[in-house]
């Protein structure tokens, strides 16, 4: 069997034999969207988007979506897009909902229409059993006198010049004012039910945008028998073990009652043998420590550790954690924020 050319092969073949893409026409369609999409800008009905908005706050039940094709992929991604601010919100497939799914629909709830044509026959075929359940009806669409337009209790036009294709025919520029329109009347919602960081937040616990917002300090960082704690009269030689040990690049040097005195790091192991040689066999830990080393508290950010380590002069790859006493009760490093996936 033959093998598929890699992609550096791709590019090693002769010009002759690359079909290449002419900018001045890449560039062209660039500005030919950009001139669509400020057609549909300049000319949507901003009192109908005002209704949709509205209707959309003020339900008391489930905001479904719907659609076919492209439009179907709009609708979903829509309907995430509020679930992730805390909306219920759902897809509802529009041949699935014809065998069962339409039994998750109540009288309390929206069932929004995404078509471009609004005369999409799956769609028509689900207006009558959608209305037997007492649901209200939208539809969003780009073809005037449609079908759906007849039958849905509040519409919405979304003023469409044309699509980008040379055929006028692949949903390109329609599309994208659907997602357009639907992203933006959601940060609509977003505003008007007074979404806050922390809440957003909580809706992405796994993500890197709620870990920012929801870990702190005293969730990722290392303590008690984890620490590499050290006294400042113990020889640095002895405690070569602890140093290493412990995957933190750093002792913390306390005194008896577990107040930080300073930090030594790996670093710091370097430039004392470069510099004392066999002496380092006499030195001890506190001779050589930085007894101004930078901290961060328990409550604070685990975001704001991590700014605190890339800060000037120099960047560091750990804090110590200290209380209100400047007690010692744990240390972060960059590695384990980074492992938390910060």
């Amino acid at each position: 069997m033959g093998s598929l050319p890699l992609c550096s092969d791709l590019f090693s073949l002769p010009k002759e034999t690359q079909t290449l893409i002419n900018p001045n026409e890449l560039l062209s369609l660039f500005k030919s969207q950009q001139k669509y999409l400020n057609y549909f800008f300049q000319n949507l009905d901003l009192s109908q988007a005002l209704s949709f908005t509205q209707t959309l706050l003020n339900t008391k039940g489930t905001i479904f979506f719907t659609g076919v094709g492209k439009s179907g992929f709009v609708a979903q991604k829509i309907s995430q897009t509020l679930v992730s601010l805390g909306i219920r919100s759902g897809f509802l497939s529009p041949v699935d909902a014809l065998h069962g799914d339409i039994g998750i629909l109540s009288k309390s709830d929206l069932l929004v229409f995404f078509s471009k044509s609004g005369n999409t026959e799956e769609l028509l075929r689900l207006v009558p059993c959608a209305k037997a359940k007492g649901a209200f009806l939208i539809s969003v669409t780009s073809s005037k006198g449609n079908l759906l337009t007849n039958v849905c209790d509040l519409n919405v036009h979304l003023p469409l010049e044309r699509e980008l294709c040379p055929f006028d025919l692949a949903p390109v520029t329609s599309t994208a004012i659907q997602m357009v329109f639907g992203d933006t009347v959601a940060i609509a919602l977003m505003g008007a039910k007074n979404l806050t960081k922390n809440g957003y937040a909580a809706n992405h616990p796994a993500g890197r945008i709620g870990k920012s917002l929801i870990f702190k300090v005293k969730d990722v960082m290392k303590k008690k028998e984890e620490l590499p704690v050290c006294r400042e009269g113990d020889l640095i030689m002895d405690q070569l073990v602890e140093l290493t040990s412990k995957g933190c690049g750093c002792l913390l040097v306390v005194d008896n009652g577990y107040h930080l005195i300073g930090t030594f790091t790996d670093g710091d192991l370097r430039r004392t043998l470069k510099a004392s040689g066999e002496g380092i066999f006499k030195l001890t830990v506190g001779e050589m420590c930085n007894r101004n080393p930078r901290t961060i508290g328990p409550d604070a950010m685990a975001v704001e550790a991590m700014q605190k380590m890339e800060s000037p002069p120099s960047p560091v790859q750990f804090l110590p954690v200290i209380d209100h006493q400047d007690i010692v009760i744990g240390i972060v490093t960059l590695h384990g924020l980074v492992s938390a996936g910060l």
